[in-house]
């Protein structure tokens, strides 16, 4: 399903991995965000970091009246405050998002699907 936003000059749709990719790109640049998880853990494996080609496994997106919902699912590193990583998660995509694409996120919703030392 794509995102499709109406102009004056005519409609506009942007894929969901569109989307993914640039959200997967806006989390992962976070301090403390080891990387990104499945939305599926168990068919995908479980706490295994997605890379770029697979960032739409992690993302979800779903568009309504009043914006775009985002769903993250993200792994963060040991002994980081997980409260002040989901801000700064939260806060960039919703940023991005506007800046590149020109959608507003109304909502993005973080999940930690789990804790890894740093350095490994």
């Amino acid at each position: 399903m794509a995102v499709k936003i109406q102009t004056a000059q005519g409609a506009i749709e942007i894929e969901n991995d569109v989307i993914a990719t640039i959200v997967g790109g806006a989390v992962t640049d976070n301090y403390g965000v080891v990387g990104m998880a499945s939305q599926n853990p168990l068919r995908d494996g479980v706490n295994q970091i997605l890379n770029g080609d697979s960032f739409s496994k992690g993302v979800v997106v779903r568009q309504q009246d009043g914006g775009v919902t985002v769903d993250v699912h993200i792994i963060v590193g040991y002994g980081l405050k997980i409260s002040e990583i989901s801000k700064s998660v939260q806060a960039r995509v919703k940023n991005d998002l506007n800046v590149m694409l020109g959608i507003v996120a109304s909502s993005v919703n973080v999940t930690v699907q789990g804790v890894r030392i740093l350095g490994d």
